[in-house]
């Protein structure tokens, strides 16, 4: 194009935020979002973020206590992040993995094993999707063909702690609660899990225990079972004690059932730790890793194995994994992932987030004061509280919501459980004006 043709070329038209408002209602659909909502709540159009605000079309910015749904780990545009996928889309974007290969998903798939759980049979094999709804999926099908073409096809069961979300793929649905999330596909499932969360650790020993002894008795017809380790995410961020999992862990052994962890949420700090299965001092079988993986930017997921379940692959193309998708272990992503995982280890990203933890706790815990706030619980970057049993269709959660909009923070409860996951690097000042901001919030929303 000639000067004369560029300065004749009309300058691109930036839509009004009524625009965007207006063509996202009549041609979106939203996620979780239903369609009164969406034709009436006036959401954040969001035009750019930084560190850890969002920054929005009416001029406002807010502090993210979600983190863009737990994945934003190190905050928006670390530069790092950015560089890599720039250097990355200049030189390969993508090619298919299936007859080729390329250094970005080799090098990551040699970090990962390098940084994965070293408390037993060590995870040393990568299989890559792109979210983990699909990191679960590979896990599934890896551990029901594994005994399918070994001689046990009887092993066909999966079982699952009580509240669990693994996805919403329906084989992570399967494997999930059949809660407000999954109770409408249940005809399409292939297990069903109807037990209510456990409110307290003792609730917790007792299904620990009844799922040993299922373990012990039917082990024959059992695959393996799957956990969110230490934290329920979506189950309102219910905990449980690590030992359980310790113990659960010998008992897959014990038994030969493989045992899966869920590390999508937990993983990669999110826990005070590098890994959740840390806390717990184990190993598992198949380990499933996204969201922070790549820092918010990509969609991306990795599926860790051991060298023993790989072993049961071997032999011609019949006994091969059967499952793969076009963008597998797409390079932007790998790359991008791969320069997450060197910033956490460059910057000391997990030695500095003690103080950061210890706040997040003693914020939740003051909380209790509050009436009609119960069950406050904390865990690395991880607050939460309840404001009655509404579960996820309460609406005091959302209350909150709009009360701390109001004052800058972004929050989106799940239901009458009002949590914070803000980024692991987040500033110290931005933290204690965010946790402040929760804490009147939640008094506010008690008073009415």
């Amino acid at each position: 194009m000639s000067e004369v043709d560029e300065a004749a070329a009309p300058a691109a038209a930036i839509p009004s935020l009524e625009e965007v408002r207006a063509l996202d209602r009549a041609h979106v659909w939203r996620p979780y979002t239903s369609s009164e909502a969406h034709a009436t709540r006036d959401d954040l159009i969001v035009t750019g973020a930084s560190g850890c605000r969002l920054h929005c079309a009416d001029g406002r910015s807010y502090l993210d206590a979600t983190s863009s749904w737990w994945t934003a780990a190190l905050g928006y545009g670390h530069p790092r992040l950015v560089g890599a996928l720039q250097s990355q889309a200049a030189q390969l974007a993508h090619v298919a993995m299936a007859g080729a290969t390329h250094a970005p998903a080799a090098r990551l798939a040699q970090k990962l094993s390098q940084i994965a759980p070293a408390h037993g049979d060590p995870l040393t094999r990568v299989f890559y999707s792109d979210n983990g709804s699909t990191s679960v999926e590979v896990a599934l099908k890896i551990a029901f063909q594994a005994f399918a073409q070994n001689g046990e096809p009887e092993r066909q069961r999966f079982l699952s702690l009580p509240g669990s979300y693994h996805g919403d793929t329906l084989g992570a649905m399967s494997v999930g609660s059949l809660d407000e999330f999954g109770k409408v596909f249940r005809p399409l499932l292939f297990s069903h899990n109807d037990e209510p969360v456990p409110k307290h650790e003792a609730a917790w020993r007792a299904f620990f225990a009844r799922l040993t002894e299922t373990l012990r008795r039917d082990a024959s017809t059992i695959a393996a079972v799957i956990v969110e380790p230490l934290v329920l995410g979506a189950a309102g961020m219910s905990m449980y004690p690590a030992a359980l999992l310790h113990d659960l862990r010998q008992v897959c052994t014990e038994t030969g059932v493989l045992l899966i962890a869920d590390e999508v949420f937990t993983g990669l700090g999110r826990t005070g730790r590098r890994w959740a299965c840390d806390h717990a001092e184990i190993t598992p079988d198949l380990m499933c890793v996204s969201k922070a993986l790549t820092g918010g930017l990509l969609p991306f997921a990795a599926t860790l194995a051991t060298e023993s379940l790989y072993d049961r692959f071997r032999g011609d193309i019949s006994r091969a994994v059967m499952h793969g998708h076009t963008y597998t272990g797409n390079p932007l992503g790998a790359a991008v992932a791969l320069e997450t995982l060197n910033v956490f280890d460059d910057e000391r990203v997990l030695e500095q987030m003690a103080p950061r933890c210890e706040a997040v706790s003693a914020a939740f815990t003051a909380m209790a004061g509050i009436p009609g706030a119960v069950r406050p619980r904390a865990l690395g970057m991880i607050g939460a509280i309840d404001l009655g049993d509404g579960g996820y269709y309460g609406t005091r959660g959302w209350a909150v919501h709009e009360a701390a909009k109001a004052r800058g923070v972004w929050l989106r409860p799940l239901g009458d459980t009002v949590y914070v996951v803000p980024p692991l690097t987040i500033a110290m000042d931005d933290l204690t004006q965010m946790l402040d901001v929760v804490t009147e919030s939640v008094a506010e929303v008690s008073r009415v």
